[in-house]
């Protein structure tokens, strides 16, 4: 009875099944039981659940031959099995009673740590239980150790999470015994057990403070779109009502700022812009780059991309310390975004306009005016005007059908002599047909990489982003771009690798 009472005791303090203990402790006798008689036996342990009483038996296993050396004492013949009971059958198991363990020193060490270890793997399995779906809930604990800026939160329930260093806010310090509130952004299973990984840095923190902050965010009536942070310094949210009597601005500031100030009190005095949502993507840009003044935004919604124009007074309070306004901005939004002034976005946009008319003047064998009238209509290369249904193009002024035919024709001839020009490139410089078609490169980008030696996809995997960009011109693609162009190429890459492994699997 004593052993079933040490298991109570261990369960309801370490709040864990009483069964797990049992087995534990099974697991230890066992352990000592082959210290005792030998490693290569099956020696297996029962504790009674009613009155504690232990069992160690031995079990041999009735083989036809055996075949493993190493398993003779585990294993016995059939003939020999029946000299000690006549009606065995092979794949029965003898079982042999054995005599109660007197525990040395050095065995009962063992069995202490073999249940030690069992305990916390099912303490660590019931914490994972717990909070594998609490992920992105605030919790309140005590900081319980600090090590090299690494913090460990008693977080209840004899749990504990970790929150390194850069999930700490900049200049942040923490003592033992501080209660600390944080965000559960992650909890998963590693090598040492359960972890559970604490956050005062992540965006969604911050949404969560909203959240208990403003009871209209709580109830639904307001919608948090975004949140964008530099840790500690500044950060952005963006919010929409789904009720139009309610402004969300006013609601998450409170009265006299109330609101707001106690979650930036929670962020140790970081600057936050509440930023009304709209859908329309240029008038939003409008107000997360404020306090700056916008006198234009450009769209090129095919990259994602937008240019802001500006006065050149409200361009470096546009751009932000350190790029910090425009970087929420962008973060927010998920735009890439440049700022320009107006005499700065005046310059690109004639350039833009001059080598465009030059493309269409050469590639169509037109005029000026011609030329100028397709780029005013949106027409940014030829090989648009040549996948241009004529329909679309009778409606632009002053064309009539004929033009309209002939132009596309043009178009399309043009585009058939690049083509035809590519292919006789690509032979005269070796290039492999897996890099002419691979997609999101023109035929451009394509002789220019066959020009700096990149011959097949294999070479563009092979590159690194400085590299692309130093081949294509830092003007053609910007580094987030080289980068998803290069991973692209090396996606054949890894399929192989994990058809290669389900092989091996198989």
């Amino acid at each position: 009875m004593e052993m079933l009472q040490v298991a109570d005791a261990v369960a309801r303090e370490k709040n864990i099944d009483r069964d797990i203990v049992l087995s534990a402790m099974e697991e230890a006798i066992q352990k000592a039981g082959r210290s005792k008689y030998g490693h290569d036996h099956d020696i297996r342990a029962h504790i009674d659940r009613k009155n504690g009483l232990i069992s160690l038996k031995r079990y041999r296993e009735v083989v036809e031959q055996i075949v493993d050396p190493e398993a003779e004492v585990r294993q016995l013949t059939l003939k020999e099995a029946q000299r000690e009971k006549s009606d065995a059958q092979i794949g029965e198991y003898l079982v042999d009673e054995l005599p109660p363990l007197d525990f040395g020193r050095i065995a009962a060490q063992t069995a202490k740590q073999v249940i030690v270890q069992k305990v916390r793997e099912a303490e660590r399995a019931r914490q994972f239980e717990e909070f594998k779906d609490r992920r992105g809930e605030i919790i309140n604990g005590v900081v319980k150790r600090v090590e090299y800026g690494n913090v460990t939160v008693d977080i209840g329930g004899k749990a504990e999470g970790l929150m390194r260093r850069d999930e700490c806010l900049p200049r942040e310090r923490f003592n033992v015994g501080d209660r600390v509130r944080a965000l559960i952004y992650e909890v998963r299973e590693e090598q040492r057990g359960p972890q559970i990984f604490l956050s005062r840095t992540h965006p969604e923190f911050m949404a969560k403070l909203f959240m208990q902050e403003v009871p209209e965010i709580y109830d639904g009536v307001i919608e948090i779109k975004g949140v964008a942070r530099d840790p500690g310094s500044r950060a952005k949210i963006a919010v929409v009502s789904r009720d139009g009597s309610i402004d969300p601005v006013g609601a998450c500031v409170g009265m006299r700022g109330s609101r707001v100030q106690a979650v930036v009190g929670e962020l140790q005095g970081e600057k936050i812009d509440i930023i009304p949502w709209t859908n329309d993507i240029a008038a939003f840009m409008v107000q997360a780059l404020a306090p700056a003044v916008v006198s234009k935004v450009v769209l090129n919604e095919s990259d994602h991309r937008m240019d802001v124009v500006v006065p050149e007074d409200q361009q470096s309070l546009a751009i932000g310390r350190r790029g910090q306004n425009v970087r929420l901005a962008s973060m927010l939004s998920g735009w890439d975004i440049d700022i320009m002034t107006e005499e700065a976005e005046s310059k690109k946009r004639a350039e833009e306009f001059a080598v465009r008319s030059e493309m269409f003047i050469n590639g169509l064998d037109v005029d000026e005016v011609i030329a100028h009238l397709l780029i005013a209509e949106g027409f940014t290369h030829v090989r648009e005007l040549a996948e241009t249904p004529i329909d679309e193009m009778l409606q632009i002024q002053g064309f009539d059908e004929d033009v309209a035919m002939e132009l596309i024709t043009r178009a399309q001839n043009w585009v058939k002599a690049q083509e035809q020009a590519l292919k006789d490139k690509q032979k005269e410089l070796g290039l492999k047909d897996d890099l002419v078609t691979f997609e999101g490169l023109t035929p451009e980008t394509i002789i220019k990489l066959g020009e700096a030696g990149v011959k097949s996809r294999d070479d563009l995997a092979d590159l690194a982003t400085d590299e692309l960009i130093d081949i294509l011109g830092a003007n053609a693609l910007k580094p987030s771009q080289a980068e998803e162009l290069i991973m692209k190429a090396r996606a054949h890459w890894f399929e192989t690798a994990d058809n290669a492994s389900e092989g091996k699997a198989a």
